[in-house]
């Protein structure tokens, strides 16, 4: 599936106040949404001695799956399409090993 036709399907599921004009309902699940899957990690530190199981790896499996819907809602909201984004963040991540500065502090190396 493409990353676009993701952001469309899910957009079918998406109720929330002023959608459309309203991107801080997304941006705020999606803090809520990456909170959970470090608070499974977490968990999996604590009582698995850091091995992903199998049980937590479908766990995981839906959390990032939520994280990828508010993701999708945020650049909907924002009018941005995820396959854009995707591109360009790959683009972003090889010009920076390119430059040899893909480790390193800050947006703009």
């Amino acid at each position: 599936m493409e990353l676009s036709e993701y952001q469309k399907k899910a957009l079918t599921t998406a109720l929330y106040p002023n959608m459309g004009s309203n991107p801080y309902y997304p941006a705020l699940g999606l803090g809520g949404e990456v909170g959970e899957v470090l608070n499974k990690v977490k968990k999996i530190m604590r009582d698995h001695d850091g091995q992903v199981t199998d049980e937590y790896r479908e766990i995981l499996k839906k959390e990032l799956g939520d994280v990828m819907w508010y993701l999708a809602s945020m650049a909907h909201e924002l009018g941005l399409d995820l396959n854009e984004i995707a591109k360009a963040n790959l683009e972003k991540l090889a010009s920076r090993k390119e430059r040899g500065v893909l480790g390193g502090d800050g947006d703009d190396r």
